[in-house]
């Protein structure tokens, strides 16, 4: 039996910022963009999450929903500091390491460095030596596989350890709520509500393939699930498919040449990712999202590969002018503009419909 463990940081981004700023410990704090701005909100801490405030939310309604909020910016570089404190601590135990982000990640500790019998040990002395360390807080859950490894670091957030036990799996799936499965977004559940399922248990009434005729390939993720089976492994290491950038813009645009300045930074700003992961591509992606949240995109592959900033920006004001073009009369207002890098290295993760370059 596999020992899984799964790290959690709480509200890190906010988290870190509140240790920086000692003044704003208790305090209502969002990293993200100004008040009143179409920027997302990257973290909120636990004080501001009182007031419904979430990851990836406009910032002008964080601050609609908590006015005495403090708004700050995000420090990337402070927090890869601390991931990287972090990750020195994963890897007294254990080299794998599949990192999820820079404040999560999975760790197989079956076969561990100290030969620490039971997983619950190892996830509690990581839990110490991260607040020693960082003066952070994170939260650990233990099972046999990552579904439920994931599951059980939810169960006690923030600051918290939970375990899952394979024999006890089947009674905490039966009983919870689809809402908070792992790998269930909002609008699956609201569509599985409308089938008359609500819990873990309802799932277990439905066959393999009827889940597929209802949500797709997901639905063979969702048989899995709701019988806590998971066979993936810990991976120390994904290869990107692909590399690129996003802004969304504090007042929709419609202005050409706005938009071209912008496809300038983040063409720049792709070609530094590139460089620094040592990849090259051959295919852009070109992603627009409008006022009306319509989203498009184009993508154009090369026969040369593309890593240099002006490359980019030469095939994507290119897919941006054809898309101009297409558009009668006044062109549409631009909520977001990406860019994207794929086919990394000449791997080929293409695939050609209706004339189209589909992404995986």
């Amino acid at each position: 039996m596999r020992k899984i463990i799964h790290i959690d940081m709480d509200a890190f981004y906010a988290s870190v910022e509140q240790r920086d700023k000692k003044e704003w410990k208790g305090l209502p704090v969002v990293v993200g963009g100004p008040p009143n701005s179409r920027a997302v909100v990257c973290a909120a801490s636990y004080e501001a999450r009182k007031f419904g405030i979430r990851s990836a939310m406009p910032c002008y309604q964080a601050f609609k929903l908590c006015p005495e909020a403090i708004f700050t910016p995000p420090r990337f570089d402070a927090y890869r500091k601390v991931s990287y404190e972090i990750r020195e601590i994963f890897s007294e135990y254990t080299d794998l390491i599949e990192p999820l982000s820079l404040d999560e990640a999975y760790l197989d500790v079956t076969e561990n460095k100290k030969n620490i019998p039971h997983a619950t040990t190892v996830a509690k002395e990581i839990r110490e030596k991260v607040f020693h360390k960082t003066d952070l807080t994170c939260s650990a859950g233990v099972s046999s596989n990552k579904f439920l490894a994931k599951m059980a670091s939810e169960k006690n957030k923030p600051n918290g350890l939970a375990v899952i036990l394979p024999e006890d799996a089947g009674t905490f799936l039966a009983n919870l709520s689809l809402s908070k499965f792992h790998g269930i977004g909002k609008k699956t559940f609201e569509k599985m509500q409308s089938m008359g399922l609500q819990f873990g248990k309802d799932l277990l009434t439905l066959k393999e393939e009827e889940l597929i005729s209802h949500f797709g390939k997901m639905g063979r993720s969702y048989f899995y699930m709701a019988r806590g089976l998971d066979d993936r492994p810990v991976v120390p290491y994904r290869d990107p498919k692909s590399i690129g950038v996003e802004t969304t813009f504090e007042k929709d645009s419609d202005d050409f040449n706005f938009l071209y300045t912008v496809l300038d930074g983040i063409s720049k700003e792709t070609a530094r990712r590139l460089e620094k992961k040592d990849k090259k591509g051959k295919t852009l992606t070109l992603k627009i999202k409008y006022a009306d949240f319509t989203n498009v995109s184009r993508s154009i592959t090369s026969e040369r590969v593309l890593f240099l900033a002006s490359d980019l920006l030469e095939q994507s004001s290119s897919l941006l002018a054809s898309l101009w073009k297409e558009s009668p009369g006044q062109p549409k207002k631009v909520r977001l503009i990406g860019i994207s890098i794929s086919n990394l290295n000449g791997n080929n993760d293409l695939e050609i419909d209706d004339g189209q370059l589909k992404l995986f």
